[in-house]
């Protein structure tokens, strides 16, 4: 099949070099604003170039990828369903909700799939983690925590237009709650705080930020994030349950050390990147776009299913500026 990849910046050219290396991937083109991105691409990876979407997409392609700019989003998945053409798409799927919905409501009831990046869906653990709290391993859970944990702070830029901590980085975390455990997410409650970059602050962001989740069966979900965790970049997820216990990222490369005296663990180097700590999730994502594109499988993470995690995000931002508890339905629309 041949994959179209608009948008080359960092995960743009990771993703050509993870599709070129698929065995069900004959061939690449690719298209950026940036001509000279393109054309590195191409030389790399042996990929056509289109001077832009609609010539990549005129060109004849079975699949599209979207890594551009996020503001692109919405029109370039148009693009794409409307030329019949299965999206997988980086989130999220817009700047803003409203603009998220308008895309759904243009996808729906179309015979087109469109995928959305949320890479942590075809992690190893992640995926152990779910298969065991949905055959009931753990018991009923009472506590879930999800950590994500950056080594440092994007750059200004970055952040301007990011959306804030809760829409970028925790989404993230609300997205793998609702996979693993099955469950919605009813009420949030939020803060924040700022002891870095004044850029951050400035933006009127958070550099640190704590939710306390309440799904709806009663279990409470505790997200903590940060752009400054020094040792590393560190995912992880603890679920604790009346049986059993389980954790996903508790392994050689933690970005953690122990206290106790003698205890070795965790003893390998830490994971210092996003790419790194994720790379094989990376990879079984985009094979299973392959198959999406073939018609082998549905799509594995709906637009409806990153917009869920979208405005949990939503609520977190509202609650961490008016300092209350915040109900998801009071910011989610129809």
């Amino acid at each position: 099949m041949r994959i179209g990849i608009l948008g080359l910046g960092r995960i743009g050219a990771f993703h050509a070099e993870t599709l070129a290396g698929l065995d069900a991937v004959e061939s690449l083109i690719v298209s950026d604003p940036a001509a000279g991105r393109a054309r590195a691409a191409a030389d790399r990876f042996g990929a056509l170039v289109a001077d832009s979407p609609e010539a990549l997409l005129a060109a004849g392609v079975d699949g599209l990828v979207v890594a551009a700019a996020t503001d692109a989003h919405p029109a370039l998945i148009r693009a794409g369903v409307a030329a019949g053409v299965p999206v997988f798409c980086e989130k999220p799927v817009a700047r803003t909700m409203a603009e998220g919905m308008e895309v759904l409501k243009a996808v729906a009831g179309r015979d087109v799939p469109v995928q959305i990046g949320f890479n942590r869906r075809f992690d190893a653990g992640f995926g152990a983690a779910r298969a065991a709290v949905r055959a009931g391993a753990l018991g009923p859970l009472h506590t879930v925590r999800s950590t994500t944990l950056d080594p440092a702070p994007p750059p200004a830029a970055y952040v301007a237009a990011s959306g804030g901590i809760f829409r970028d980085c925790s989404v993230h975390d609300f997205d793998m709650i609702r996979w693993v455990t099955g469950r919605e997410v009813m009420e949030v409650y939020a803060s924040g705080g700022n002891r870095g970059a004044a850029y951050i602050r400035d933006h009127g962001d958070a550099d640190t930020a704590g939710a306390l989740l309440t799904l709806d069966d009663g279990t409470l979900a505790v997200v903590s994030n940060s752009r400054y965790n020094g040792r590393g970049h560190d995912v992880r997820m603890e679920l604790l349950g009346f049986a059993d216990s389980l954790a996903v990222g508790l392994d050689d490369r933690l970005p953690l050390r122990s206290a106790e005296p003698g205890v070795t663990f965790p003893a390998g180097v830490p994971h210092d990147f996003f790419l790194d700590r994720f790379a094989a999730a990376y990879r079984a994502e985009l094979t299973a776009f392959t198959e999406v594109v073939a018609g082998s499988r549905p799509s594995p993470c709906t637009v409806e299913d990153a917009l869920a995690a979208g405005w949990i995000a939503e609520a977190c931002t509202l609650s961490l500026r008016e300092h209350r508890p915040v109900p998801v339905a009071e910011v989610r629309r129809a």
